[in-house]
């Protein structure tokens, strides 16, 4: 299991713990994590968090992150449509189910994103900001260099098996911490804990934001 949590302690102190779980042969270290002050950037615990695993889909935050990087660059704004192709629509689950040839807004493929972990929906933004999910996945490995992700490699936007998809707790805690300081208009949307998609209610695999007090975010993901 891979999860990660952002926690908010105070109105002034905030922490991001990140911990890796990891069942696979080729992984570095079975368990890896990392507690960080996001105010101060003081580190209260790390365990292997230099060593390089598998991210699942803990890659959706990078995906996210280029969402959010253009709505606020107003290359999209949140009522833009995007379409569906037969590749994103052809995604194992976790999914929403979207139909080849319809559309999505981009205000419900964050929800879906962040709650659902719809894969889907990851391809279809991918395809969307960069003509392909290979060419989006390159985009998403020099963003992840320019903000200091130095050991992340991104081939796809979902997180889907990919031996050559890595990265490892420092770095995952990096992007969580830009993400909470980069978009604070949109960081709420880590916080829901469901949402309603054609008449179904999802809810988020995210359990921290239900049984942790304080709890505000991020991302969980499974192997």
């Amino acid at each position: 299991v891979i999860a990660l949590m952002c926690t908010k302690l105070s109105s002034f102190f905030a922490a991001t713990a990140i911990l890796l779980g990891l069942f696979l042969s080729s992984a570095s270290a079975k368990y890896a994590s990392i507690i960080i002050d996001v105010r101060t950037g003081r580190i209260y615990h790390e365990l292997n968090a230099d060593t390089r695993n598998y991210p699942a889909s803990l890659t959706k935050m990078m995906t996210t992150y280029m969402l959010f990087e253009a709505l606020a660059d107003g290359n999209i704004q949140l009522t833009t449509s995007m379409r569906v192709s037969a590749r994103a629509s052809r995604q194992p689950s976790s999914k929403l189910w979207l139909e080849p040839g319809s559309s999505i807004s981009v205000n419900t493929a964050i929800r879906a994103l962040i709650t659902k972990s719809a894969n889907d929906v990851a391809v279809v933004i991918a395809e969307h900001l960069g003509g392909t999910e290979r060419k989006f996945a390159k985009l998403m490995t020099m963003k992840a260099t320019a903000i200091g992700m130095s050991r992340t490699n991104f081939r796809n936007a979902s997180g889907l098996p990919n031996r050559r998809q890595l990265s490892t707790a420092r770095d995952i805690a990096k992007l969580a911490i830009r993400l909470y300081r980069d978009f604070p208009e949109y960081y709420h949307y880590f916080g829901r804990t469901r949402f309603t998609f054609q008449g179904t209610t999802h809810m988020s695999h995210n359990k921290f934001l239900r049984d942790y007090k304080g709890a505000d975010g991020l991302k969980t993901g499974y192997i």
